[in-house]
């Protein structure tokens, strides 16, 4: 049970981190939209899986719903020139209302008795196995390999290949005629988009939809982002979309054994906040330091 939880959440939430990885490191974007839109897609699926809407069209409700809050997020960066980081916070602030006019001014919306896409696999699983988390296991891990090879095909045509070179070089992008505020639109949606689709599935999974369901989605994104990056080092698109996904895998491991066996060490879950942000200073340092070395021996070589 343990291991399937671990590769559930971190399948589930990996989807998050592609996200993040679109924003942070394709857009060079600081989105803080991220801890609105998982809250937003949890409380749409919520909200159809009650009212009797099949999973993959309220997927796509989900969806659209969170590429709309990038699409405010996104307008408010590029139309009023609010700086991104407070763009995201401004439109994860309203958020908070939207998300409770979608779930009918409830904060909570539970799922235990609701028949959804997880029970379905898990009644089907209990025919072949006396486990049957591995059916969900396998179905989170088809998803988020689909996604996955998706952004792979989307980052190799002319336009995801235009949207990469917008966060590196912006004035390669306006020198060639085309509009960088468009271009980041697009990309700020799709994040947005993947982010609600990871919270739809979270809610499932969970059994409940909550109004603060994304407290701190960003920081745990980035934690496993970069830890993503310790396990592979490439710039191949292929690698760095897999390396996002063992990422968030290897941190839902780490808050799994800090939750269960934190008390060796006088740790209880309300430490995990402060422990993601030191991992994630510590591997800002880590890298800050490789860089350093590196710069190092460059510098020798070119000295000898």
């Amino acid at each position: 049970m343990m291991i399937e939880g671990i590769l559930i959440e971190g399948f589930i939430y990996g989807i998050m981190v592609l996200a993040v990885f679109i924003t942070f490191r394709v857009l060079n974007f600081a989105d803080m939209t991220v801890d609105g839109s998982l809250p937003l897609g949890a409380a749409i699926m919520a909200v159809c899986v009650v009212n009797g809407i099949p999973s993959f069209p309220a997927l796509i409700i989900a969806f659209l719903g969170g590429a709309a809050a990038g699409f405010v997020t996104a307008l408010i960066h590029t139309k009023l020139k609010i700086p991104d980081l407070l763009a995201g916070i401004l439109t994860m602030t309203m958020l908070r209302s939207v998300i409770l006019r979608v779930m009918s001014n409830r904060a909570n919306i539970p799922l235990l008795r609701a028949n959804t896409i997880f029970t379905n696999i898990t009644d089907w699983t209990k025919q072949f196995t006396d486990n049957p988390n591995i059916g969900i296991v396998i179905y989170c891990l088809l998803v988020v390999l689909f996604i996955k090879i998706a952004l792979d095909i989307f980052f190799r045509t002319d336009f995801g290949l235009t949207l990469g070179a917008l966060g590196s070089n912006p004035q390669l992008i306006i020198s060639q005629g085309m509009n960088p505020d468009m271009l980041k639109i697009a990309g700020i949606c799709l994040a947005n988009g993947l982010v609600a689709v990871s919270g739809a599935f979270a809610a499932v999974y969970q059994g409940f939809a909550d109004v603060s369901f994304g407290l701190g989605t960003i920081v745990s994104g980035l934690a496993s982002l970069m830890l993503g990056e310790f396990l592979l080092r490439s710039n191949r698109i292929g690698l760095l979309t897999l390396r996002a996904i063992l990422g968030a895998v290897l941190y839902r491991a780490m808050m799994y054994a800090a939750r269960n066996y934190g008390y060796h060490i006088h740790m209880n879950p309300n430490d995990l906040n402060l422990m993601t942000g030191l991992l994630i200073i510590g591997c800002i340092l880590i890298s800050k330091q490789k860089f350093v070395k590196s710069a190092g021996v460059f510098k020798n070589a070119k000295i000898r």
